[in-house]
Order: structure tokens, then C-alpha cells, then sequence
């Protein structure tokens, strides 16, 4: 059933009703005039900044995104320097702030008891006796997240999304992803070399002689490399279907026999009948390799890698030795500052607990209010750009917009904070600080399990620049830390602001309708909701994104991943066309009053480009290929606005420039 006309146009009405007089033109520096727009609109925007800002030793790159996480961690530090000194309530959230970030921060105490907190670790590997202990003590230790060969965890039920199941994924190696271990490049090969090392280093750091422990670190590696092998790579991970396999524990243990899943799962404290295995090859693998490979050459393994989950949190050498083998892997230059590192530290083991302080002190009501007006405005753009649609049938976008009119909209931080009562915090003590707030969080996840789900749940800290959309919730999140300047400015006019945070509110609103959302329904279950003909269309459209983003190179011959990055290059270009049809909804955006020398269109799209205005080291860059399912910076901008008519109307784009597409040739999915 198509909107009725009448009710869109007074939508329209409403929307335009919110006057931007009041706002600030911002003006707009850096553009680089000898880029034309239609060959690189990302360098025509950011090539003045780009070519003269430096990237801090300390990072693997600077600007937007998740780089702006570099100047928020230093908010974090002036937050936690100042609750440190404080004499605070025992108990508090912040006498367990204060001292955990002291704790840590206290290095003299950390160094001088060397590995000292993990040597009870490595005495209960070294009397592993049998596979079933072995497995004991995998299983023990899963539940303060120094994580080996079971990856255990509770959420959703992909086809029943209000009850909280167990789950368990693919894990045992050392490297980001099993391709590592198999690639002959030079800069793969050099990765291995390093993480060798690496895995030496922690022996001779824990008592071994330089040949004992080259001889362990490629024991482990060899392990890890079998385990690889049956790893499923980043592009098989995203088919959902595939990576759903719920099958009760008696038939798993007898198809697994040698991992004894009943005695696992009560180690984990795990009650349960049945649990989804997401990649059961790899749980094949290792039921067969617990008995193909000794139990000496298992224990070497167990300790590689309990050293190097704590490394962290151990005195210098176990950190610089951690840092040598990331600073191949990424490129980073020197080791962060240690403020900063605590900072993250904090964010990672009690992050609701800092939130509360400090949206008490960065965030204003306002830009929640104003946040979901803009949100409220991209519903009804995209709402209105699904009643138009040429190749989705009506009863199709009758579905498709009930899921988006049931989206759960969540804006700053969370309605009910997290309770850390149970985590203990000592002033001297921060290896047991971290494990105490490990285990609670684990507790706090196993409590979940064969429950109801809890809708009202946050999966990211308030102070983290992200957003996410969560299909097994259909929910969209924004946290306060990006509703902050480039994303989001309360002052600025409305350009700026539907260029920057509508875009990304456009994006992850698109992400309930991208290869993988469109296979959740509005109540967040893995269903059907298409026509056979309009989801066989949708595949087509899709796979001309694939085709498009495999087509885009990065640092010479290698070449943006189409598929592994699919879901996150459909909500680009959805996100762009969404938030320009909102802002269109505005007073500003139906004038066309030049400021600071552009139209408002163009004003709109150069905060787009703005918002992605990043620089990483190549390093990096190549580490984000291989991993990260989003296309780099440069990508984020010029891929979507390839496909963007209106982006061609505003900057003159024509046949000949670099970024043209034939208009028969842009996609135009949502």
C-alpha cells in the first residue's frame, strides 16, 4: 500500500518548518581548486589537509572516523586524571575508575612484578594431563576472555530474536585472518616473520633459552596454522544463513567427541540443550587435531597464547614486545602514551561507567532532541524514495517500510546504565582489576543465556565514535561521541549537518535493507519478507556494487575486497542518497543562496567529504583491506557519489571525468 500522497506532503511540510536562520555558515576551507570535482572529489575537498597534516608517531593514521577515538581518549585521560585524584565513596563508579586507571597507571608496581600475575596460569597448563584437562582449563579460562580454542558467547537467536542463546565461532589463531597464513606476498611474508618472532619473545620473557623458544614459536604457529585452515575467510563469514547452524549437544558431542562439549559447556556455566555453531568445519578440526597433536606441543600453544592475551597488562618487555610485532602488522611508529592507553583500558572494562561522566560533561540534551529530528527526517526520505522504487513490487515495499517504521532509534547513551557493583577494583592491583572486570562482563553476558532478550541494551560506549545498526534488534545506535563536529554540529546549518551525521544516520538505516539486513524481518528474525522476482532483482543490483567497488584500487595494484565490503558500500550509497532527499525536506535545502561561494547541494556534498577526511599509514591501509568491511576513506566518498545525479548536477560532472558513470550505469539500490 503506497503512503498517501496528502499525508507525504504534509511530512514535507513539517520538516521544512525547521528554520536554519538561527543556524551558523560555517565557512569552508581547504579546497583544492586544481582537483577537478568529477575526477576526485575526496581530494578536492581534503587534498590541502591531506597533503600537509602529519599523522601522530603514536597512530596509524588521523582525521575523521575512527581516528577522531585519538582526541576523544584524551578526553577520556582529563576525565580519569581528575577522578583519580579524587577522594571518592568506595563503591562508586568512580573510586573504581579512579583506582582502576591508577592501577594502571602505575607502572613501577607493574614492572616489578614482571609476569609474576600469570605464572599460576602457566603451572595449571603445565599440569594438563589428558585432552578432557586441557579442555578444562580452555574452558576456565574462556570465562575471563583469555580466549583459545572455544570462542563462546550469548545473543540472539537468528530465528527467534527475543530469546538469548549460546553460540560459538571459529578461534585459535594469532593472526587477524586465515588468509595470513597462507599468502606468499612480501608484505604477508613479513607478517609472519614478525609474528614469529613475536611468539619467541613471550617464551624467552616467560624462562626459555633463545633455541627452546624458537623451537615453541613455530610450534604454535603451526598449530595456529591448521586451525586456519578450516577458518571461514571475511567474505564466507557475512552469508548469515551459512553461519547459522543450531544443533543440539548431544548430537554435537557425539560428532565432536574428542572436545567433550557437556563438560566444556558446564566449565562455561553454559545450561543449555542446544547452541548454534556458527562454523562447525573449524570445531571439526579441532575435535580431530586434540588427538593428531601432542598434548606437549598443546600446552606450548596454551601458554603463547595466554601470554599474549595479557601481554597488555604485564611490565614493559611483554608490552614493547607486543608493540614490535603490531608495528609491522600496522605500521605504527611508537608506542601510545600511557594515559591513552588506560584510557582505552577503562573505555574497554567498565565503558558504561566512564560514559555516565562523560556525557555528564561533553553532551547536551539538545543534541539528542536535534539528533532525532534528523533521524525522524531521513525516515520519511527514505520511507518516501521506497514508494518510488521502479523495480520492488507494492507488497515488497509494503514490508520494507514497516521494517523501517519499526526501527529502534537510540541516540547518546543508554536509558538504564550498566551495573559494575560486582567488579572489585584495588589501587595496586591492575592484572587483577582487568581479570575481575573480565570475568563480570562474562557473568554479565552468561546471565542472558535462555533469556529474554534485552532491547534496551548498548553495544558500544557512549564515548566511542561510531554508530551501528543491529539487525537482530532492528535498531540503529549513536552514540554521543559522534554527534560531534565533522559528523554533527548543533550550530551549523543544515548542509553540513545532513552531509555529515545524515549521512551516516542515511547508512545505517540502509544497513536494514543491505545483503544481510534484508534477510531479517522488522522484529529482527532471519525471514523472508521478499517476493522470489524482487529479491532476485535486489541480488542483481547488489552485485553491480560488488562489481563497481572491486573495480577501485588501493595503494597501487591492490584492490578494494567488493564482496567482503558489500553491506557497508550499499548504506554508503543509500546513506548519501537518503540524507540529500532529507535535507531537501529543509528550508535551506530548497534554496539555492550561495554561502561561502556554494550552493547549499554543494555545501551538502563537501560534508560528506568532509566527514571521511582521513589519512592512514599504508601499513595500516593494507591491514584495513584484508579486515575492515568498509571501503577506505577516499571510497566512502567517491564511490557513492559516482552514483549520485545529484552530485553530478552540482559540481558539473561530465563524460570525461574520472568519476563519471553513464546514468544507466549508477546504482541506485534504496
Amino acid at each position: 500500500m503506497k503512503r498517501p500522497l496528502f499525508l507525504f506532503a504534509a511530512l514535507l511540510s513539517l520538516a521544512a518548518c525547521n528554520n536554519t536562520s538561527d543556524k551558523n555558515i560555517a565557512d569552508i576551507p581547504g579546497i583544492d581548486s586544481s582537483v577537478k570535482p568529477g575526477d576526485n572529489f575526496f581530494m578536492y575537498v581534503n587534498r590541502k589537509w591531506y597533503d600537509t597534516v602529519q599523522i601522530p608517531p603514536s597512530q596509524t593514521g588521523v582525521g575523521a572516523y575512527m581516528f577522531m577515538n585519538y582526541p576523544q581518549r584524551l578526553r577520556l585521560q582529563g576525565i580519569l586524571d581528575s577522578v583519580a585524584k579524587a577522594g571518592n565513596t568506595t563503591g562508586s563508579i568512580e573510586q573504581k575508575l579512579g583506582d582502576f586507571y591508577a592501577s594502571g597507571m602505575d607502572t613501577n608496581t607493574i614492572n616489578k612484578r614482571g609476569y609474576d600475575p600469570i605464572k599460576p596460569i602457566l603451572t595449571r597448563i603445565d599440569s594438563i594431563s589428558n585432552v578432557a584437562s586441557l579442555m578444562k582449563f580452555v574452558a576456565d579460562e574462556a570465562s575471563v576472555y583469555n580466549t583459545s580454542v572455544v570462542a563462546f558467547y550469548v545473543g540472539p537467536d537468528n530465528k527467534n530474536s527475543n530469546l538469548n542463546i549460546a553460540h560459538i565461532h571459529q578461534s585459535g589463531i594469532g593472526l587477524p585472518e586465515r588468509d595470513y597464513y597462507f599468502k606468499t606476498d612480501p608484505s604477508s611474508m613479513a607478517i609472519q616473520q614478525a609474528y614469529k618472532i613475536y611468539l619467541a619473545a613471550l617464551f624467552k620473557l616467560t624462562g626459555s633459552d633463545t633455541a627452546t623458544a624458537a623451537k615453541n614459536a613455530d610450534i604454535v604457529y603451526n598449530i595456529d596454522k591448521q586451525l586456519a585452515a578450516s577458518h571461514k575467510t571475511n567474505i564466507e563469514l557475512r552469508d548469515i544463513n551459512a553461519n547459522y547452524n543450531k544443533m543440539a549437544v548431544a548430537t554435537l558431542a557425539k560428532r565432536q567427541p574428542n572436545i567433550g562439549w557437556p563438560d566444556v559447556l558446564n566449565e562455561l556455566g553454559a545450561k543449555t540443550d542446544s547452541i548454534d555453531v556458527s562454523q562447525p568445519a573449524y570445531y571439526d578440526k579441532l575435535n580431530a587435531v586434540l588427538k593428531s597433536i601432542p598434548l606437549s606441543d598443546w600446552k606450548v600453544y596454551l601458554k603463547a597464547h595466554s601470554v599474549n592475551t595479557y601481554t597488555d597488562v604485564l611490565s614493559k618487555p611483554f608490552v614493547d614486545a607486543a608493540f614490535e610485532f603490531n608495528k609491522v602488522l600496522s605500521g605504527q611508529a611508537v608506542q601510545k602514551s600511557r594515559g591513552e592507553i588506560m584510557a582505552g583500558a577503562v573505555d574497554q572494562s567498565l565503558g558504561e561507567a566512564l560514559g555516565q561522566l562523560y556525557v555528564k560533561k561533553y553532551f547536551t540534551e539538545d543534541a539528542k532532541k536535534r539528533a532525532l529530528e534528523l533521524v525522524n527526517n531521513l525516515q520519511q526520505a527514505l520511507s518516501a524514495r521506497i514508494d518510488k522504487l521502479d523495480w520492488m513490487s507494492d507488497s515488497t515495499k509494503q514490508k520494507a517500510k514497516e521494517k523501517l517504521f519499526a526501527i529502534t532509534k537510540k541516540i547518546g547513551y543508554p536509558d538504564k546504565w550498566r551495573d559494575y557493583s560486582n567488579v572489585t577494583i584495588i589501587k595496586d592491583k591492575y592484572f587483577e582489576n582487568v581479570v575481575s572486570a573480565a570475568s563480570s562482563n562474562y557473568q554479565y553476558q552468561l546471565a542472558k543465556l535462555n533469556k529474554p532478550v534485552d532491547r534496551s541494551e548498548w553495544f558500544t560506549t557512549p564515548s566511542t565514535v561510531t554508530a551501528y545498526y543491529n539487525p537482530s534488534a532492528n535498531e540503529i545506535v549513536f552514540p554521543a561521541a559522534i554527534l560531534q563536529p565533522p559528523y554533527f554540529d548543533n550550530n551549523a546549518d543544515d548542509a553540513l549537518n545532513y552531509g555529515g551525521i545524515g549521512m551516516v544516520i542515511g547508512h545505517e538505516m540502509t544497513h536494514a535493507f543491505d545483503d544481510q539486513g534484508a534477510q531479517f524481518d522488522k522484529n529482527g528474525n532471519v525471514e523472508n519478507w521478499w517476493t522470489k522476482d524482487d529479491y532476485e532483482k535486489f541480488k542483481a543490483k547488489t552485485q553491480q556494487v560488488v562489481n563497481l567497488y572491486n573495480s577501485f584500487t588501493v595503494l597501487d595494484t591492490v584492490h578494494v575486497k567488493g564482496a567482503m565490503t558489500l553491506g557497508e558500500n550499499t548504506a554508503d550509497i543509500g546513506g548519501v542518497a537518503i540524507a540529500y532527499d532529507a535535507f531537501k525536506m529543509t528550508k535551506e535545502g530548497r534554496d539555492t543562496t550561495k554561502a561561502g561561494g556554494f550552493t547549499p547541494d554543494q555545501r551538502f556534498f563537501i560534508s560528506v567529504a568532509h566527514i571521511w577526511q582521513v589519512k592512514m599509514k599504508d601499513e595500516f591501509l593494507r591491514l584495513w583491506i584484508n579486515n575492515n568491511p568498509h571501503s577506505p576513506p577516499i571510497w566512502r566518498v567517491n564511490g557513492p557519489l559516482m552514483n549520485s545525479t545529484h552530485f553530478y548536477e552540482a559540481f558539473n560532472v561530465q563524460p570525461g571525468d574520472k568519476m563519471y558513470l553513464a546514468e544507466k550505469d549508477r546504482i541506485h539500490i534504496w
